[in-house]
């Protein structure tokens, strides 16, 4: 049986290793305006997470479904069957669920079908190992550095991380874009008793759950770190654990990569509890060959100069975008949400920010929202950059604003009391008759 398992594990991962990479079928794209499509094969849930990030309203998005399609006969019975349709929809909303990585689309339907209406609203879910076409007015830079990207060979599953806690702990996959929860385990603990066995009993059982969590979610051929983060010695006793068990076991995996845990401090089993794993200097010489630690570093950096140096530390748009006027950006830190936004004139900002930085020679890390350190990003606006050299008169651009902003808010107040005492006016003639 142990053979078989075998077996099957090493056909399921040569499968895995065969689709670890978005298909691009096929590119028709104007070099005059930008426009047209692209067929796209997302292979694996990170592929959604990117077909996700290209997706926005005005889309066209084509591709297979299955519909139930009612007949009518000519005695006025009816039948209904299910049929694969080939549909092309108007995006006007889409979804990403983080929980079942599926990504929703909704909209019009844009091309006559035998059995669908034109104009017709309809929900589309796309598949992973399912083509679908893409057609855009523009395909500006950022969203081809996205397909260049996805389409990388070399892009998958770098850290592996288990956060645990007594009787709590989750098993997660960091790739380049997301941190991915494959496996949640509660087990609870009853507290230890004289006589008794059931807590250490509870304690074996838990141990288990996330032993076989690990070697049924982590594929140790790609993974290159393996990060057990707990608060006290909970980490330490499951790793005796596992090695005990793996070695009474033969479980190769563990036995020959067991050099690939590292053991770290969190403060619970809970998944934000990476953000203080990825804080630790320690922690991350460990894993310096990773896209994931650079830009780690990247934004550990910043935050630690806005308070050793904040004249050369500036986040919000408009610090950041004078900075550029001044070719001062060395590093540009954004996140992905604001190239999701459905303002074109906010989307064109910023992707215009991103290539003006490019080529005055300055690094850009785009952070994805689905990662711990995307979200630590978003609390300081989203955009932030690390400067050359200090600019200590970036300072009064804020108060600028704020006096414009007050002088604006004033304006408005006189408008408003200024037509009041009109309708005033107004209101005691009509009461005179005049």
């Amino acid at each position: 049986r142990e053979e078989l398992k075998r077996s099957w594990s090493s056909l399921a991962s040569l499968a895995t290793r065969s689709q670890d990479k978005m298909k691009v079928s096929k590119r028709n794209i104007s070099a005059k305006d930008g426009s047209g499509s692209i067929i796209l094969r997302p292979e694996n849930s990170e592929d959604l997470w990117h077909a996700y990030n290209l997706l926005q309203t005005g889309d066209l998005v084509r591709t297979t479904t299955l519909r139930k399609v009612v007949r009518e006969t000519s005695t006025g019975s009816t039948s209904s069957q299910k049929k694969r349709l080939s549909l092309t929809i108007e995006v006007s909303n889409v979804e990403f669920d983080p929980d079942s990585l599926e990504v929703r689309l909704s909209g019009p339907n844009r091309q006559e079908s035998e059995f669908v209406r034109m104009g017709a609203f309809h929900t589309l879910t796309l598949e992973i190992g399912r083509n679908f076409t893409l057609e855009k007015a523009c395909w500006d830079q950022i969203f081809l550095d996205r397909i260049e990207e996805a389409a990388n060979p070399d892009r998958e599953a770098e850290i592996a991380a288990v956060v645990m806690s007594s009787g709590l702990a989750h098993v997660c996959l960091v790739t380049g874009h997301m941190t991915i929860v494959k496996a949640k385990i509660d087990v609870t603990i009853p507290k230890k008793r004289t006589g008794s066995s059931n807590h250490s009993k509870a304690i074996n059982r838990f141990y288990e759950a996330v032993y076989q969590g690990v070697l049924r979610h982590i594929d140790f051929d790609k993974v290159k770190c393996v990060l057990l983060a707990s608060p006290g010695f909970v980490k330490d006793d499951f790793f005796k654990y596992l090695l005990q068990e793996s070695a009474r076991r033969e479980d190769r995996p563990f036995i020959e990569n067991k050099n690939k845990f590292v053991l770290c401090r969190a403060s619970s089993g809970h998944k934000h509890a990476l953000e203080e794993v990825f804080s630790d200097p320690a922690i991350m010489a460990k894993l310096t060959d990773t896209k994931m630690a650079t830009e780690v570093h990247t934004l550990n950096k910043f935050m630690r100069m806005i308070d050793t140096n904040p004249d050369q530390a500036q986040y919000g748009f408009l610090h950041v975008n004078k900075a550029n006027e001044e070719l001062a950006i060395d590093s540009l830190l954004v996140t992905d949400e604001l190239f999701r936004s459905s303002d074109i004139v906010t989307r064109k900002k910023y992707v215009h920010l991103v290539e003006s930085v490019r080529d005055n020679g300055g690094k850009v890390y785009v952070f994805s929202s689905l990662h711990v350190s995307g979200a630590q990003l978003q609390q300081v606006s989203g955009v932030a950059a690390i400067l050359r050299f200090p600019m200590p008169d970036l300072a009064e651009l804020e108060e600028n604003a704020a006096m414009l902003d007050a002088a604006a808010a004033g304006e408005q107040e006189e408008e408003e009391e200024e037509f009041q005492e009109k309708d005033r006016v107004a209101e005691d003639l009509a009461d005179m008759g005049l």
